[in-house]
């Protein structure tokens, strides 16, 4: 039975109406009645809170989507049915080959997986297909029509996606061509109805999801939608561009919230997460923390876990491989070949594509041959040239300039009678044959301008280590110490992990000569250091190892999802779920209203700058509607009103003179005034500012060095202020001129604090925290406990305000009837207990709250 929960998800981005198969055989664990959330339109705050109850079961369930499924499709003789089998070559299986035991008790793991087929399976047979796959091998596959395929993959995915984040621009219609809106749009059907499959057998309290590349980087926000608390990994096997690249992407913020709708996002090395991390930073505002070794970025009370780690090869299948009599066969063959004549090889395998830098290769060896006439005759480069995997005219033009090359080197230097410098390879070998080559190759170079996580080097290492049968094969005893030697481009994947490999810039054809030069004349033992640094890195960090890694760090960052309270917010593509403390919750008029009204001795401490004013406002000045407002609550003799502002006391006094009743707290607390008729107190014994001297030349130079920031100087506090500057730089300033900030004032009676865009030095000891404590301390002694205390504030300076009002309840300091709103604006991590989305909302209740106190005042009026 298909779980009804996702009829109307593809209403989400376009009003395409849901066309879903059924499976007719009960898939186990569905969603249960229990695990069915409301409707998409449902105005439900907790989407899947009702999915209390579990399915149970002996071990843990991982969903494994990415665009193929490990399969291999093949028609019976005669054109009727299909038969089917694992596709051994697949990451996709060969992590579950290798996965650990992980479900407690014995029970393991247990994996499904959703995904195309490579072959079309006509309409009429896909149902059969699809029950034949669930009971065989436990296979959802996702049909899509042949011209959404079209679409969706050689079109979204190969023309712009794979260009884009192999830093390639469509600066013509030759080179990717231009953004094509319906190419994204069948991008976002492909997701959709890869969605629609894993909703199909999800239980989304117990399974974790585990989707896979860049193909299905929005699939995140289609789960997340339906299902809140959805335990959900993406793992990136391509590069991601840098924020430069990225962001010329018309639809870039709709795929990074997408992507950030995961748990955890897991990138093969630091530089490509770093990219992402600024995207994220520029884009969408974003700033990210490492804890403890994790790093994560908050997103809506969210933490989203960013993972690096490289996958590594199945270990297992390789030297299985490798004991197979028919490598070994190929091994005498290709040994006669080269080694029995003399010769040494070079052994180059590549995708026949643009970014695997074939070409460049074949100029590099060519200038080998040109500088060291010695080689000619003795070195031989064989490239395995592997069908591409995509198609168009680009790759046709680089089969032709390789061939035409090969050609020519080897027209070249190819005089000696049964000598070709160049050996071509461009048909499917088998794995075996491929793996003898490695075994012979004194050699190995990978040489991509731009690539993902390479794994031939790896492949490469371990071959080279060999096995029994393929010392004999080469002649030498299992004593005799291995040898190889990698020259690997700086830009793929695995170039950071194989710290012995003689990296290059393969646009440099000199170096990559020379790259080349230098493995051939590399002493013996330092082949041999080199082996063995990375045969002990490849033989440990394996598929499994990273399976096991990232698998065990998505439990992790899911540990807390049934603790909190979860909710959605935003339409299509922009959807994103807020998580947090289950306390936490929306401050509505009908809860504060009542509480009011019975009250007799209220405290209201308002923040200004993004409280009563918006961030975004370039006129900060009060309107004049603030300034009423702040009269209505004023003049009511049972509310005491103080506006608590980081800005100086003289800005304060201009801008509130006409609210004489209003009590304000300038700087953080330092300054204290009860209404417009008293003289300014400080909070704390006068200060010494002498301190200043030392701070403003160092804040200076690092205004003058970044643009956009500025420094506000005030009677006692200094902010360098760089909301305007580069967000990147900035941030990066920031952390320096704490840090440098902090050393200088060492012995100075101040604190330094980083705050939004700012670093601000201040007295020790101020904050709204201590002038809040204050206040009610000052009432109490005046024989008034109040009764009813509302604060309300934006940021970090205001959660010490939050903290002492809400502690003080049942204390000395109030009524023993005190109702107690500590209200932050925006939904996010705080320690107060309700929320308001935005200003605006804020100068609604304040106005209800002043209709109150203004008919109060009228029935006093009319009673004397």
């Amino acid at each position: 039975m298909v779980s009804r929960s996702y009829s109307n998800l593809l209403e989400l981005v376009s009003g395409e109406p849901s066309c879903l198969g059924r499976l007719h055989r009960p898939i186990p664990r569905v969603v249960t009645a229990s695990g069915i959330v409301p409707d998409l339109d449902s105005s439900s705050s907790d989407t899947d809170e009702g999915s209390s109850s579990s399915s149970s079961g002996p071990s843990i369930r991982t969903i494994i989507v990415g665009n193929h499924l490990p399969i291999h499709a093949h028609r019976r003789s005669g054109g009727i049915g299909w038969t089917f089998s694992w596709d051994e070559d697949s990451l996709l299986l060969q992590l579950k080959d290798t996965i650990g035991d992980r479900g407690g008790g014995g029970g393991g793991m247990e994996f499904i997986y959703v995904g195309c087929l490579r072959n079309e399976i006509p309409l009429s047979e896909q149902e059969e297909v699809s029950n034949l796959l669930l009971d065989k091998f436990n296979c959802v596959p996702a049909f899509l029509p042949s011209d959404l395929l079209s679409k969706f993959y050689h079109g979204f995915c190969k023309q712009h996606l794979w260009p884009l984040f192999h830093y390639m621009l469509p600066l013509s219609a030759e080179l990717g061509g231009r953004f094509n809106r319906a190419l994204w749009q069948a991008y976002v059907s492909a997701n959709k109805i890869f969605a629609d499959k894993i909703l199909e057998v999800i239980s989304p309290d117990d399974d974790f999801v585990w989707v896979h590349d860049y193909h299905l980087m929005i699939l995140p926000t289609f789960l997340r939608k339906r299902f809140n608390r959805v335990k959900l990994g993406f793992f990136l096997h391509s590069p991601f561009p840098s924020s430069e690249i990225y962001r010329t992407l018309p639809v870039r913020e709709e795929i990074l919230r997408s992507l950030l709708n995961s748990d955890l996002i897991g990138f093969h090395t630091f530089d490509y997460a770093r990219h992402f991390l600024s995207c994220c930073s520029r884009m969408l505002g974003l700033t990210y923390e490492s804890k403890r070794g994790y790093i994560g970025l908050e997103y809506y009370g969210r933490t989203v876990s960013i993972k690096i780690l490289p996958v590594g090869i199945h270990m297992g299948q390789l030297k299985s491989v490798l004991s197979l009599p028919a490598t070994e066969k190929k091994v005498v063959e290709l040994t006669k070949q080269f080694s029995g004549r003399g010769r040494t090889m070079l052994l180059g395998v590549d995708d026949m594509d643009i970014f695997k830098g074939i070409s460049l290769k074949l100029l590099a060896f060519e200038q080998l041959l040109l500088q060291h006439p010695e080689f000619r005759g003795k070195v031989v480069l064989v490239q395995i040239a592997n069908p591409a995997r995509g198609r168009g005219k680009d790759v046709e033009d680089v089969r032709a300039e390789s061939r035409a090359m090969v050609k020519r080197i080897n027209d070249m230097f190819g005089a000696e009678p049964g000598y070709d410098p160049v050996i071509m390879i461009d048909s499917p070998l088998p794995f075996y044959e491929r793996a003898a080559y490695y075994a012979v190759a004194e050699c190995c170079l990978v040489t991509a301008v731009r690539d993902g996580m390479n794994l031939i080097p790896y492949e490469y290492v371990v071959s080279r280590n060999g096995n029994e049968r393929l010392d004999r094969a080469l002649g030498r005893d299992r004593e005799t110490p291995r040898k190889s030697v990698l020259v690997v481009s700086e830009f793929i994947g695995c170039s950071p992990s194989l710290s012995g490999a003689i990296r290059v810039n393969p646009w440099n054809i000199d170096a990559v000569a020379d790259a080349m030069d230098s493995a051939l004349e590399m002493p013996e033992p330092e082949k041999q250091l080199r082996h063995e640094k990375h045969y002990r890195y490849v033989s440990t960090h394996d598929v499994g190892y990273w399976a096991n890694s990232f698998l065990q760090d998505l439990e992790r960052t899911c540990g807390d999802h049934m603790r909190r309270r979860c909710w959605g917010i935003g339409f299509g593509l922009g959807f994103r779920v807020v998580a947090l403390d289950s306390n936490f919750r929306k401050l509505s008029t009908e809860h504060i209203m009542p509480a009011y009204r019975r009250s007799s001795a209220r405290v209201v401490l308002l923040d200004y700058d993004g409280t009563l004013m918006p961030q975004a406002s370039i006129d900060k000045s009060p309107s004049q509607g603030t300034i009423q407002l702040l009269n209505s609550l004023c003049r009511d003799r049972s509310n005491v009103v103080f506006l608590v502002s980081a800005r100086s006391r003289r800005t304060l006094s201009e801008w509130f003179s006409p609210c004489k009743n209003l009590g304000m707290i300038a700087e953080h607390g330092y300054f204290l005034r009860q209404n417009g008729d008293a003289e300014w107190e400080t909070c704390i014994p006068a200060a010494d500012c002498s301190w200043k001297m030392i701070a403003e030349p160092v804040m200076r130079l690092y205004s003058e060095t970044t643009d956009g920031s500025t420094i506000e100087d005030k009677e006692t506090s200094m902010v360098w202020c760089y909301e305007d500057a580069d967000p990147d730089f900035g941030s990066c300033q920031a952390k320096e001129l704490l840090d440098h900030l902090e050393s200088v004032l060492a012995n100075e009676p101040v604190s330094v604090k980083s705050g939004p865009n700012n670093v601000e030095i201040k007295p020790q000891g101020v904050s709204k925290g201590l002038v809040a404590e204050r206040l009610l301390s000052g009432m109490r002694e005046r024989g008034s406990l109040p009764d009813f205390v509302l604060c309300i504030g934006d940021d970090r300076s205001d959660e010490d305000m939050f903290e002492v009002i809400t502690g003080a309840v049942g204390g000395p300091s109030l009524s023993p009837s005190a109702e107690v709103f500590a209200c932050t604006v925006g939904r996010k991590p705080s320690k107060a207990k309700y929320y308001l989305d935005d200003t605006a909302e804020i100068v609604r209740l304040m106005q209800g709250l002043a209709s109150v106190s203004e008919g109060s005042s009228a029935n006093l009026l009319s009673e004397h």
